[in-house]
């Protein structure tokens, strides 16, 4: 029985239910294949660990519904992760940083996670969420997952380039942000 299927005949026990075999419920084989994977990339962003345990659920709550409306995305982990990242942006738009802006040295924001405390981290956090998503997204695979130029480049079907142009302009974007932040 599909993803589908099981849905539409048993609502939310059959999606969530199954033996879990080879032939068990599709949902919970995906939960299984996906659900480490999607821990940990909240967890890179998360200040802690009941907010990433949170995230995980709510996302795999609208994976349920979506999933049961629409079918499986071709690629259901990057459709997970995506549903994450908007659930932390939501939550960190609404949350105060726990330092404010001024004199915010950028380079020492967006340096590799071990490089930065928890109030650096939270203010950097507020200011992606106050971005384009574009913008935060792409400060989001290059300060925060460590990704390269030339990897970004080859996903996204530009030059190096261009992703060192649209870094640039991003950084620009995220400062002016936090600049605007001063008085929180």
């Amino acid at each position: 029985m599909g993803f589908r299927t099981a849905a539409r005949q048993g609502g939310v026990n059959a999606i969530a239910g199954g033996d879990g075999g080879a032939g068990g419920d599709p949902f919970l084989r995906l939960y299984r294949e996906t659900v480490e994977p999607l821990y940990r990339s909240v967890a890179r962003r998360a200040r802690s660990r009941d907010l990433a345990e949170d995230v995980v659920q709510e996302t795999f709550l609208r994976a349920v519904t979506h999933f049961a409306r629409a079918g499986v995305p071709r690629e259901p982990l990057a459709w997970l992760r995506a549903v994450a990242r908007n659930l932390l942006r939501s939550h960190f738009r609404r949350s105060t940083p726990v330092a404010t802006a001024a004199g915010v040295d950028l380079d020492r924001l967006l340096a590799p996670e071990d490089r930065r405390d928890d109030s650096a981290a939270a203010l950097l956090e507020c200011g992606l969420a106050r971005l384009k998503d574009g913008e935060a997204r792409l400060l989001e695979e290059f300060h925060v997952e460590g990704r390269t130029m030339k990897e970004i480049a080859a996903d996204r079907r530009w030059s190096e380039r261009a992703v060192e142009g649209r870094l640039a302009r991003a950084r620009a974007a995220l400062a002016r942000v936090l600049a605007h932040q001063k008085g929180v």
